[in-house]
């Protein structure tokens, strides 16, 4: 039997709000994150209708115009729209963070499962060398990497990358070293199962809900590791738009009033920073087993 659309809109609000019984405010904390982050994405898939003019276009009004009906967030010194730029922006800083996040998670993880599953010399090793890259600040690592590759997305992306993979490893390797040692992985062991397969049928579904957490958490800081990049030129080249390098060309302009050229940017990447910190404390306190005990 099919249902209206007002019907399943009052389904869907109760399970909401029966979730929001559940797991108190920690359930709307994660979905005012997830529909920040929805909202973004839409934006980003959807640019070119959205967008009212060409990111690059010069000539889309008179130069350095404020917030108008015509322009919404103004035009910047080479007369482009803002608006169009913020909206067409979101597709390089999601892309480079969603990616980057990923890379480093699948390295990270990989890596903390053999490294703990196989202990000796080769995770003695291991750990030592993701312990030196762990204690540098995170940015500053990335702006060495930064520095020492071209200008562009995938140069950036890998930048940003290398400094999630020792908090993946650190984590994954703590919990596999504790997870190997409990009595179902022995008995898999001793009928003869490969490593490979107690690896993947034992041990990763075990971390993966904790890495899930961490994930989300490493977008959002990805996010300003990307755009701190740009902002110090070190990250995309001036052909692609992103929210940093606005943000940068726009610093210049502010003491002479010309306020929204940083301010529709700087406001962009703090909205997408939280939506994903939001997410992930949600996700961090909903999967919290004491938390269920309420």
């Amino acid at each position: 039997m099919k249902h209206s659309p007002t019907q399943a809109l009052a389904t869907l609000i109760g399970r909401f709000s029966r979730m929001g019984q559940k797991y108190g405010v920690e359930w709307w904390i994660l979905v005012i994150g997830g529909i920040i982050i929805l909202g973004i994405i839409l934006m980003a898939f959807f640019a070119g209708a959205i967008a009212p003019f060409d990111p690059f276009d010069q000539d889309t009004g008179p130069q350095l115009a404020p917030p108008s009906s015509e322009h919404l967030m103004g035009t910047d010194n080479l007369q482009r729209d803002v608006f169009s730029r913020i909206i067409f922006g979101a597709r390089t800083i999601l892309g480079v963070a969603i990616l980057a996040a990923i890379i480093s998670s699948i390295v990270g993880i990989s890596m903390g499962l053999i490294s703990g599953f196989s202990g000796g010399v080769f995770d003695k090793v291991l750990s030592l060398v993701m312990d030196s890259v762990y204690s540098f600040p995170g940015l500053i690592l990335a702006i060495a990497f930064a520095a020492m590759l071209e200008p562009g997305i995938i140069s950036i992306t890998f930048a940003v990358a290398v400094i999630y993979i020792p908090t993946y490893f650190r984590l994954v390797r703590g919990q596999t070293l504790t997870i190997k040692e409990e009595l179902y992985v022995e008995a898999a062991k001793a009928i003869g199962a490969p490593g490979i397969t107690i690896l993947w049928k034992y041990i990763f579904p075990n971390v993966i809900a904790t890495t899930a957490v961490v994930f989300t958490m490493n977008v959002g800081d990805a996010i300003m590791i990307e755009a701190a990049l740009t902002y110090l030129g070190l990250g995309l080249p001036p052909s692609v738009v992103d929210w940093g390098m606005d943000l940068a060309m726009g610093k210049k302009f502010l003491p002479s009033g010309q306020w929204w050229l940083i301010t529709f940017p700087g406001a962009m990447i703090s909205l997408l920073a939280v939506g994903f910190t939001m997410l992930g404390e949600g996700l961090a306190e909903i999967l919290n087993p004491r938390l269920l005990e309420r």
